[in-house]
């Protein structure tokens, strides 16, 4: 089993000082940092755009793991890509050209991503599979962090895995939404292979940033 990547969300971060988190969550040993771009009309909030990921690029050699949670997401994904973005994550809710945007973000040289919201079924996205570098599984409804995990995701999560293991395809699985030891196991062994973490990360203070990445690692023993 391939080791299972942990992508801490600078939402749950402390914002007044974003730079030293990200040196703190990369020397803690985190795979990716993940940023989550929300709109306030796709969701219910507004976070960040791509001036803030070009003023956190000095901070961390880590792959920038950006999820735009937005509408007409094609008119941000050059910007973002262009301020350091490794990875670019648009929602199959947010256009009705998703097809043509994933190409675009591989234009550009960052890994493609598709997020479905808990309602969104995974058949949806299946024609395009090979236009895909990772799939974004929400398991909460996306907007705010704290929320707790909606279980009913876990077959969808299953579902993808599968697919993804007998078309031998070289997609990550990624899961995103309520993720704590508990969840972090049955999504793991629903068949996740990277886990965004906010609160269960940053809540317990920078001095324990190492042991909470380690121990979502571990979750699966």
């Amino acid at each position: 089993m391939n080791p299972i990547k942990i992508a801490p969300s600078l939402l749950s971060a402390d914002f007044a000082a974003l730079g030293k988190e990200v040196t703190l969550i990369t020397e803690a040993k985190a795979d990716w940092i993940h940023f989550d771009v929300m709109d306030g009309a796709f969701v219910p909030n507004l976070t960040m755009g791509p001036q803030i990921v070009k003023a956190l690029r000095p901070y961390s050699t880590l792959p920038f793991d950006v999820h735009l949670m937005i509408y007409r997401p094609e008119q941000f994904i050059e910007p973002f890509i262009e301020a350091g973005a490794n990875i670019v994550t648009i929602h199959q809710e947010a256009t009705s050209h998703l097809h043509r945007h994933l190409t675009q973000i591989r234009k550009m040289g960052a890994k493609a991503g598709v997020s479905l919201n808990p309602a969104t079924c995974h058949t949806s996205i299946l024609p395009i599979l090979e236009a895909i570098d990772l799939i974004l599984i929400m398991s909460v409804n996306p907007g705010f962090g704290g929320q707790h995990f909606i279980e009913s995701q876990l077959k969808k999560i299953e579902a993808l895995s599968t697919i993804i293991k007998r078309e031998n395809l070289n997609i990550e699985l990624q899961v995103d939404g309520g993720i704590n030891i508990k969840t972090a196991r049955m999504a793991i062994k629903a068949g996740a292979t990277c886990l965004v973490a906010g609160t269960s990360v940053f809540e317990k203070g920078s001095s324990q940033y190492a042991a909470c990445i380690q121990d979502l690692k571990n979750s699966i023993l």
